[in-house]
């Protein structure tokens, strides 16, 4: 497993695990462990990572998506 913010934008990842904190901010943004996700952008300089997740875009604070480990799916090379 590895942290969200080190997938790299296009590879797709399944939500595995997340700090016990995080749990009402992620059931908020309807993310649930088990959802496949693709990431879509990570932004420059600490901005935010912008996934795709059950038909929707989602943007992520830097901060929240260190703390979101997940398992790649699918890489790009």
């Amino acid at each position: 497993m590895i942290s969200l913010i080190k997938v790299p934008p296009g590879n797709r990842a399944r939500l595995a695990s997340f700090d016990g904190q995080l749990l009402p901010r992620l059931k908020q943004y309807g993310l649930h462990v088990g959802d496949e996700l693709r990431i879509v952008r990570i932004a420059p300089l600490g901005g935010p990572v912008l996934i795709e997740v059950n038909d929707r875009e989602i943007a992520l604070g830097t901060v929240l998506a260190e703390k979101i480990l997940v398992e790649l799916v699918c890489e790009l090379h």
